[in-house]
């Protein structure tokens, strides 16, 4: 553990050594707010509750969160500093652990500066804090769950636009996938049972629950287990390319 926090304070100070944390935390909470006040018209709603606010998270994080991801190993490799990194005393599994955390940290820090819209809220009416809260939670677990499937990518290539790109279309993929259109592709060709199967691993799905206050063990174990599974793969990767 004492290892992963020291690669992962590495790496968030790294962050906020450049300029890339503040055009992000920028970006973010511009676009947040633009979404929830034009495109949702949160306000002529009327309503004391943040759903027009968070239901444009998912689609924030598909562009936003590969973003962040493309650099993290992309930008070693490419430089050339991946090779010293693997030759400290750590292993590789607890320097993409940190890498991960380091990310997941930096893109909560951002959500968590979108706090004004709780208190306008509060100010505004009585909304339901408990449901906001587990919103939030939801709204960081499908964060760190596209940050992971990026991690895979930007560990696969040195160039951070493919990266960008590639990472986008899988994290697209993942939360597509229980929406009709996509279940309608393979419900022809395949049995209902794969069908439901593709459509449990929607981060649509799983999030939509979460933000209306329903914190289901099965949504945690989703997310959990895509983070899980993502950080192996990664890991795996770095190790099958090392000296490459």
């Amino acid at each position: 553990m004492l290892n992963i926090w020291i690669v992962a304070r590495r790496e968030l100070s790294a962050y906020f050594t450049s300029p890339l944390a503040y055009v992000f935390i920028v970006i973010f909470l511009a676009l947040a707010g633009g979404l929830t006040f034009f495109f949702g018209q949160w306000l002529e709603r009327g309503q004391a509750d943040l759903q027009v606010f968070f239901v444009y998270h998912p689609y924030l994080y598909l562009f936003l969160i590969p973003a962040v991801g493309m650099r993290l190993w992309a930008e070693e490799r490419k430089s050339g500093t991946i090779e010293f990194l693997l030759t400290l005393p750590v292993t590789t599994g607890q320097i993409v652990i940190g890498k991960f955390l380091a990310a997941w940290v930096f893109a909560g820090i951002a959500l968590a500066l979108t706090f004004p819209m709780w208190i306008t809220v509060n100010m505004l009416g009585q909304p339901d804090n408990g449901v906001i809260l587990a919103a939030y939670i939801g709204s960081w677990l499908m964060a760190g769950g596209f940050l992971a499937l990026s991690a895979c990518v930007s560990a696969m290539t040195k160039n951070q636009v493919i990266a960008f790109v590639l990472a986008s279309a899988l994290c697209f993929v993942f939360m597509m996938s229980g929406v009709e259109i996509i279940q309608s592709f393979f419900r022809a060709w395949t049995p209902q049972t794969f069908v439901d199967s593709i459509s449990e691993l929607s981060f649509l799905t799983n999030f939509g629950e979460v933000s209306q206050g329903v914190i289901d063990i099965r949504d945690l174990v989703f997310f959990f287990s895509v983070i899980g599974i993502a950080l192996f793969v990664n890991t795996a990767i770095v190790e099958a390319k090392k000296g490459v």
